[in-house]
């Protein structure tokens, strides 16, 4: 079982201080894929002229614009920094930045088709450019604070983590969240790189994630051993429907999500789309045609 965490105090447009060099404001935009809303994350000192990096300015909603600007009041944003261009996390960015002065930094945002519109709360913002394309490894220092850009492509093929080395920590966007699985939702989610990224982020043995959506993960090990278990888990139950004669993701998914909510079968057909995928590359399973939501599989 992975040890979700789902309890943490907050409220709306309030700047909390998370960790000495962490402040975090919440975006009032809770939401069946969201959670509690977007946390929008500040890290530097908390001192009059001091430099500081924002991440994640969220959706465009004024009243989260005003929090953020009172949250920084009396400092000097630096860098904004977006993990992805999912709509609950980078079309703040240009007004804030517009308003602060500060330079957007993030990967290049996607030149293929994206999920379909309405089907998740995650649709692309297709009007977000970075100032500064990132695309891993670089390293931004500011006051009394430095953070390393980490390519985690997965959830999105333009997903990039921040890793704060004075505290070990990442900021993990929507890679890894502490209160449930993440949507890995194709043809921009691709569940190979999900799995290449999860175990990246194991191997770097930070000491916090700190996801855009809910409380932090303070014991990251044993909870991303249980994540990438729960995925491993999740692929040999797709293998086993195929064995069992169901042909179709939707003849799949009653049987692999009973126990979830029907409202979120749409993620989860989209789920088992990204796993089949991912069986059909490696051979073990077949398809006629390209691996659609519609298509027929069959055991390879």
């Amino acid at each position: 079982m992975i040890p979700f965490v789902r309890e943490f105090d907050f409220e709306y447009g309030r700047r909390d201080q998370v960790s000495p060099l962490i402040q975090r404001v919440v975006a009032n935009n809770p939401g069946p894929f969201t959670f509690t809303g977007t946390g929008t994350y500040i890290v530097g000192r908390d001192a009059p002229g001091a430099g500081v990096a924002v991440i994640d300015p969220g959706p465009l909603d004024e009243a989260h614009l005003g929090a953020l600007m009172a949250a920084v009041e009396g400092r000097t944003v630096s860098h904004v920094l977006v993990t992805h261009t999912h709509r609950d996390h980078a079309p703040l960015a240009r007004p804030f930045a517009e308003r602060t002065g500060a330079v957007i930094l993030a990967m290049q945002p996607p030149r293929r088709e994206t999920h379909a519109s309405g089907t998740l709360d995650e649709d692309e913002d297709g009007t977000f450019r970075p100032g500064v394309i990132l695309t891993g490894g670089e390293r931004l220092e500011g006051d009394g604070w430095t953070i390393t850009a980490m390519a985690t492509p997965g959830h999105a093929s333009n997903h990039m983590a921040f890793g704060l080395e004075e505290e070990n920590a990442l900021f993990c966007g929507d890679h890894v969240m502490g209160w449930s699985t993440t949507v890995v939702a194709p043809p921009d989610g691709d569940m190979a790189h999900y799995m290449a990224s999860v175990d990246a982020v194991i191997a770097a043995d930070f000491a916090t994630l700190w996801p855009t959506h809910g409380a932090p993960v303070t014991n990251p090990a044993p909870f991303l051993a249980a994540y990438r278990a729960h995925r491993l888990e999740r692929e040999a139950q797709v293998l086993a429907r195929l064995a069992a004669g169901d042909r179709t993701i939707a003849a799949m998914v009653p049987a692999l999500y009973a126990a979830v909510d029907p409202r979120l079968w749409p993620a989860a057909n989209l789920s088992v789309q990204a796993h089949l995928i991912k069986l059909v590359k490696e051979g073990r399973v077949a398809v006629e045609g390209e691996p659609t939501l519609d298509a027929v599989y069959a055991p390879g």
